[in-house]
């Protein structure tokens, strides 16, 4: 133990010698800096699918579920409901956004409406944020920025978790001003 003891004094004893205390303090400060921003630093984050979550597309509470392209929110599958219904003790709001969702087992596009459960604190389990399709909030039928909770009747405008309902197979648009026309 002695041994360590004298090392450690020896190389005290040259530090005082060759540094001033502004000296230290400053390059202690530049560290502490230095190891904060080391989180700021660009990261290559991996993406939320693997390559054995191809299954996942038929799971309703993942992500990647072929429902969930535009989600903005918390599955309520995952908070006590399912990906059609609220959970106990909230309600469905009246107003939705919608998206334009593909379904790889028949290779089609379906409406999905998103609409918002209400009256419980946020869940916050199986959170997404997809964004596909979202719109600006000048077109809030396309937008999931919104708090859609604020349209429900009996003044529960907590929002809880969202629903994927299936709203009907999405029509080509190939006419002119977005009228549909069926190919």
């Amino acid at each position: 133990m002695k041994t360590l003891d004298k090392w450690v004094e020896s190389g005290a004893r040259i530090l005082a010698r060759t540094t001033s205390r502004r000296s230290f303090l400053s390059r202690l400060g530049s560290a502490i800096v230095g190891a904060a921003s080391i989180p700021l630093l660009p990261v290559a984050r991996a993406d939320e699918t693997t390559a054995g979550d191809e299954d996942d597309t038929q799971d309703p509470n993942k992500c990647n579920y072929w429902r969930n392209c535009a989600i903005d929110g918390f599955l309520c599958g995952c908070c006590g409901g399912c990906h059609t219904t609220c959970p106990h003790g909230t309600e469905m709001a009246p107003m939705t956004w919608i998206g334009t969702c593909h379904n790889p087992a028949d290779n089609r596009d379906y409406i999905i409406a998103y609409n918002d459960c209400c009256g419980k604190s946020t869940c916050n389990r199986c959170g997404c944020n997809r964004n596909e399709g979202d719109m600006p909030n000048y077109l809030p039928h396309k937008s999931n920025d919104t708090n859609w909770c604020l349209g429900t009747g009996n003044g529960h405008n907590v929002y809880h978790c969202t629903t994927t309902l299936l709203l009907g197979l999405a029509i080509q648009q190939d006419t002119p001003h977005g009228l549909a026309a069926p190919k």
